[in-house]
């Protein structure tokens, strides 16, 4: 299958966004910053500390336009293949993150969320999720979701497993498992109805999904752009959300039946 990377925007149409249509659930896989860092000749970790501030700027972006979740793919289950040296930077990074960044996470009212198999992470990395999350609960504004040691396809078969064991368990029909019932296992399922992105957005050319959300991205709009993550700018940002808003979205059917607002 091809995907164009991108639908014309004009600046016009970045400008006069529609705020009545801004994207629930926005999902990003933030790639290129080994790529950026190297452009550089700097090294590739100069690469994701330029990223976790780049973060920091989508973030607040995110929230003002009113997008009520934004999720970040920050570390897959397959990113443990990488140097170990470069791995454990990785996992020092959401330390340096919220230690710096909880204090405007509370300032937006953004609350902190986080899936994937986190009790595989490193004590401290541990300990710094779940210290940003217990201190950004009682925000009542954006979602700040991090999938973080995070896969697709382990995320399924993990929900499978728990529907398995309920209805080995007698606490389950199989006849009764439908989609709602394989949603409600999955990591997101916390979302409620907010679980499934509106929007992907991919950074650094790169066209495929790399195991991301594989369950809830069925009817989202994908955007390819060519920029590396940190090179993202709220402005590129925003172009991103115009291209969706250029797109007539039909949920498989001949004429638009659905709001873009869930």
């Amino acid at each position: 299958m091809f995907f164009k990377k991108q639908t014309t925007v004009t600046p016009d149409q970045v400008a006069q966004l529609d705020k009545t249509r801004i994207p629930n659930h926005i999902a990003v896989i933030m790639d290129g910053n080994g790529r950026w860092a190297k452009r550089q000749n700097l090294p590739r970790i100069a690469g994701h500390q330029r990223g976790m501030e780049v973060v920091k700027d989508i973030t607040k972006t995110a929230s003002q336009l009113g997008v009520k979740v934004l999720t970040l793919y920050a570390f897959s289950t397959e990113n443990w293949k990488r140097p170990e040296t470069e791995v454990g930077f990785l996992m020092k990074l959401p330390g340096k993150f919220f230690d710096t960044f909880v204090p405007e996470l509370m300032a937006n009212n953004v609350r902190v969320n986080v899936i994937g198999y986190i009790d595989q992470l490193p004590a401290d990395t541990r300990q710094a999720v779940d210290r940003a999350v217990a201190q950004t609960a009682t925000n009542t504004g954006m979602i700040l979701n991090f999938a973080l040691n995070y896969g697709g396809r382990a995320e399924i078969v993990t929900g499978v497993q728990q529907l398995a064991q309920l209805v080995a368990e007698g606490h389950l029909a199989p006849e009764d498992i439908n989609e709602q019932a394989i949603s409600d296992v999955l990591m997101t399922a916390a979302l409620g109805e907010l679980a499934d992105p509106d929007l992907l957005i991919r950074t650094s050319g790169e066209i495929r999904l790399s195991n991301f959300l594989l369950w809830q991205l069925a009817y989202a709009e994908f955007v390819f752009i060519d920029e590396h993550w940190p090179d993202m700018t709220p402005a590129v940002f925003e172009r991103t959300i115009a291209t969706y808003q250029a797109r007539n979205r039909r949920f498989g059917g001949l004429a638009e039946n659905k709001s873009d607002k869930k």
